[in-house]
């Protein structure tokens, strides 16, 4: 089983693009964000630490009978009221998220049902993914099209999509660090045909 990390800025189409390779290649999806989440969740491996850190008011008002869920939006204020504390909850997170995903790369391994594991993060390239992968794919669109996408799929600005962007790495960057190139700028069925003749 060949385990292909993606990564690409923001509104690049990352994870509708999986979606579609998911469905049309059998092929195993983990997203690191949803992965995330997940882990912070009642019962997660970092539920009990992140309220620890940050305290009970990060938690959604109580309700009968369920267990009280981390309410990002709250989780999100505190780390901005003290940033400091945003270098703590990644040691939380980051490790935890690191040792989910290579317990799901080994069993589906095990499983032997398809031939591609793909691992999406953001920062795959910053958080040293390349070293869990087979394989990097830098999934490319260009500005247009990104700030096209965040303005109709999350209602930001094209100014704060460019701010987003800049923020983060640039071409460069990420051409550098990966192995493979899809350009995903046009119809979602041309990247896919790209997708094809990589596999």
């Amino acid at each position: 089983m060949k385990v292909i990390g993606v990564t690409g800025g923001v509104g690049s189409g990352k994870s509708t693009l999986l979606d579609r390779i998911e469905d049309k290649f059998a092929a195993c999806v983990l997203k690191a964000d949803d992965l995330a989440n997940e882990l912070k969740e009642p019962g997660g491996s970092c539920y009990g630490p992140v309220i620890e850190l940050l305290g009970e008011g990060i938690l959604e008002d109580a309700r009968e009978g369920a267990p009280r869920r981390i309410d990002n939006r709250k989780m999100a204020a505190r780390i901005f009221a003290e940033p400091e504390l945003l270098g703590a909850v990644n040691d939380i997170i980051h490790p935890a998220v690191r040792k989910e995903i290579l317990k799901r790369i080994e069993s589906c391994r095990q499983e032997g049902k398809t031939d591609y594991f793909f691992l999406e993060a953001a920062l795959l390239l910053e958080g040293g993914y390349d070293r869990i992968v087979d394989e990097m794919w830098y999934i490319y669109a260009d500005e247009a099209s990104r700030i096209r996408r965040l303005q109709e799929g999350r209602g930001y600005t094209p100014q704060k999509s460019r701010s987003i962007i800049e923020k983060q790495l640039n071409e460069e960057q990420y051409r550098q660090g990966c192995d493979v190139v899809i350009d995903n700028s046009g119809e979602l069925e041309e990247t896919i045909r790209q997708v094809e003749r990589v596999l």
